[in-house]
């Protein structure tokens, strides 16, 4: 994997280069195998969270992780074209807009122990800037090239908050043009209520149960692009423990390799429907 600046990573689309890197500052990756008519993103995936400002934090390494989305990336790594954070949401979000990117509050408890300076601020909103600077030439060329896209928009949300039972995976659609793309939306649900795991985990999916698909990542590219589709798609952390931060490879591979055949798939039926 290469490291490159913005302006390296730009130009590389420009000229429908295929490359794998790192962006300079270590903030997100992305890879193109191939141009493809569709997209898999991870803004949620990272971790990492700037030394200067860990003594400000008043959150856990622990805590961030829990409301982080771990594996996400791993989970369609396998696919043409992914680019995922990898700078924890707790030092900016990229699915909030950049006025709003950084928390003050974060779930019920006040994020920093003292205000952050105007220049660490600076330095999270550039990288927060930058990525959207990647994505939306991202989109732009691949609508050029094919007509449209579909971005699958991958999160995942914590279990152990709900006091009812919920579905395994939930595609939020509030904020689609469900008029031209609820049959699309509908198609997906069912094929991820397929999605089989190990350990007899119950699957089933459901829209708009648990969240509504209200990320600024998905309102971002669907009021600039008229013909690509957002599927916000999120899974239950049936591939970790919540209480202790354990990861299980073998649910998270099984996921993986289940969605090397169904993201494809959608696509496929996202191209060939009539816009």
């Amino acid at each position: 994997m290469q490291k490159l600046r913005i302006s390296e990573i730009i130009d590389n689309i420009n000229k429908e280069q295929t490359f794998e890197a790192v962006a300079y500052d270590y903030s997100f990756t992305i890879k193109i195998a191939d141009y493809t008519p569709y997209i898999c993103g991870a803004v949620h995936d990272g971790h990492q969270f700037r030394k200067e400002l860990w003594e400000k934090c008043t959150h856990s390494e622990y805590e961030r992780w829990y409301e982080e989305d771990p594996c996400t990336k791993e989970m369609v790594q396998s696919h043409p074209i992914v680019i995922a954070g990898r700078d924890s949401r707790f030092e900016y979000d990229l699915n909030r807009d950049p006025e709003n990117a950084i928390y003050d509050d974060a779930w019920g408890k006040k994020l920093w122990k003292q205000p952050l300076t105007d220049l660490e601020r600076e330095q999270s909103i550039e990288k927060h800037t930058a990525f959207y600077k990647v994505i939306a030439l991202l989109v732009a060329k691949v609508e050029n090239i094919h007509g449209r896209a579909v971005v699958f928009d991958m999160h995942s949300f914590n279990r152990k908050r709900w006091d009812r039972e919920i579905p395994t995976w939930n595609i939020g659609t509030g904020n689609i043009n469900n008029e031209r793309f609820g049959r699309i939306a509908e198609s997906w649900r069912e094929k991820l209520a397929e999605i089989t795991f190990p350990e007899r985990i119950k699957s089933g999916a459901k829209i708009n149960d648990t969240f509504q698909g209200n990320g600024f990542f998905l309102k971002y590219i669907t009021a600039h692009f008229k013909n690509t589709l957002v599927l916000a798609t999120e899974i239950a952390k049936v591939y970790c423990d919540e209480e202790t931060g354990i990861e299980f490879p073998e649910i998270v591979r099984a996921t993986e390799q289940q969605l090397i055949k169904l993201i494809p798939q959608q696509a496929a039926e996202f191209m060939e429907m009539e816009l």
